[in-house]
């Protein structure tokens, strides 16, 4: 499944999973993203942001976590798309 390229992201992350994966886009545009890190000490989102760069094929210092550090639904900034 394809992650849009958008501006920002809202993605559910699904920790401790066995692979990294996109499972599914909900109703609501939030992307639901399986991370195999365990949620400790930012481990999870260290992946959600090397993952996302891979699939979006985009340096990983223009994605930013705006919200939700430290919880399953996140808030992502992608910069430098609309220049």
């Amino acid at each position: 499944m394809k992650i849009p390229l958008t501006d920002y992201l809202r993605i559910k992350v699904i920790p401790k999973s066995s692979k990294n994966e996109v499972t599914e886009i909900l109703d609501d545009d939030t992307i639901k993203i399986r991370i195999k890190a365990v949620p400790e000490k930012g481990k999870a989102n260290e992946e959600l942001i090397k993952f996302l760069s891979k699939e979006l094929n985009i340096e990983k210092s223009r994605i930013k976590i705006l919200s939700g550090k430290t919880e399953q639904l996140k808030l992502i900034k992608i910069d430098g798309l609309n220049k």
